[in-house]
């Protein structure tokens, strides 16, 4: 029997989730929770074989709790469900060194059967994810570009920028064109989008 803590801060979705894993003859859902920060607390409670844990948690994010397992219980695998099918995503839950990564559009006997895979040491990644991550490539931006970026993503203007980093408006101002620029983006905004959905920033 595969046992599982199943961590999901939507009720119904953890709810349907669990009627249905409960369905297979050789899996058992035998903890669940609703924010991140309970996670690691009930794994060491339970000590199930596989952790499913939702990337979009409160309190905690599904991936800091994943990579706390890792360092503290690695004989839990982790498989992570996201509703976000970026290329970013996933190479941050890679570099996180999960055992799996399924959107959660799935069919339903996916999620069973990579459960099944992952409590049996395989890894398991969404193909079509993979090979956007794949093409996707490195990020093109530096790390001050990338501060300016985030800056401005968070709702920052130039001159703000400028003053939180300690630079001059219009270096602020060539920084931004520079990252409009390396990014194919027609603008600030698509910039912040490009670089968010390849979880860039």
């Amino acid at each position: 029997m595969i046992r599982v803590l199943l961590a999901e801060d939507m009720h119904m979705v953890r709810g349907a989730l669990i009627a249905l894993l409960n369905l297979e003859p050789d899996i058992e859902v035998i903890a669940e929770v609703s924010s991140g920060d309970k996670i690691v607390p009930m794994v060491r409670e339970h000590r199930p074989d596989v952790a499913v844990i939702d990337i979009d948690l409160p309190i905690l994010d599904g991936l800091t709790a994943a990579a706390k397992i890792r360092e503290t219980m690695p004989s839990v695998r982790t498989l992570m469900l996201t509703s976000l099918g970026r290329p970013g995503t996933l190479r941050k839950a890679l570099a996180a060194r999960v055992d799996g990564f399924l959107l959660k559009d799935a069919p339903p006997g996916q999620l069973a059967g990579a459960i099944r895979d992952v409590a049996a040491g395989k890894r398991v990644v969404d193909s079509q994810l993979a090979l956007a991550a794949w093409d996707r490539g490195e990020c093109p931006l530096t790390d001050r570009e990338l501060e300016v970026l985030r800056l401005a993503a968070a709702g920052s203007d130039a001159p703000e920028i400028a003053v939180a980093l300690s630079l001059s408006t219009g270096t602020v101002r060539n920084y931004m064109t520079t990252i409009i620029t390396k990014l194919n983006g027609r603008n600030r905004v698509d910039a912040i989008r490009i670089a968010e959905e390849a979880g860039w920033i």
